[in-house]
C-alpha cells in the first residue's frame, strides 16, 4: 500500500484531478464497473492475482491504460505484450512521459493538455 500511495501523490502532483486506488482485483472490476477513466495504471499483480481480467474490462470499456509491475513483464507471445509497461522503481518523468503518450492517442480530454505541459 506504501507504493499506491506514492503512485498517488505521483499522480496527483501530474494534475490528475481524481486517482482511484484498488488493492484487489475483486476492488478493481468494482470501481471499473462504477465510474469512468480516462486512463488507468494497473499493477500486473494486485493482492497475489494477475491482473489480466481487470485489463480486459479497462479494454472493454476503451480506456487508455498501462501497466506497471515490478517483475520482467508481460510475456512477447499475449494478447497484452504491445501494451505499455512501466518497471518499477520508476521514475516520476517516466510516468508523465507515458501517460502523456496514452492520453495523446485519444479524444480531448482536460489532463491531456497537463501532461503536455510538463
Amino acid at each position: 500500500m506504501l507504493v499506491a500511495m506514492v503512485i498517488e501523490n505521483m499522480l496527483c502532483d501530474l494534475g490528475c484531478d481524481a486517482v482511484t486506488v484498488a488493492a484487489t482485483a475483486e476492488q478493481a472490476l468494482a470501481r471499473i464497473d462504477a465510474q469512468d477513466f480516462d486512463v488507468a495504471m494497473l499493477d500486473m499483480n494486485l493482492n497475489g492475482v494477475v491482473t489480466f481480467e481487470v485489463a480486459d474490462a479497462l479494454a472493454a470499456r476503451s480506456v487508455p491504460f498501462l501497466f506497471s509491475t515490478g517483475s520482467t513483464g508481460i510475456p512477447s507471445n499475449h494478447a497484452y505484450a504491445d501494451r505499455p509497461t512501466l518497471t518499477k522503481p520508476y521514475q516520476y518523468q517516466q510516468l508523465a512521459a507515458m501517460l502523456s503518450e496514452l492520453l495523446a492517442h485519444e479524444p480531448p480530454n482536460p489532463l491531456r493538455e497537463q501532461f503536455a505541459r510538463r
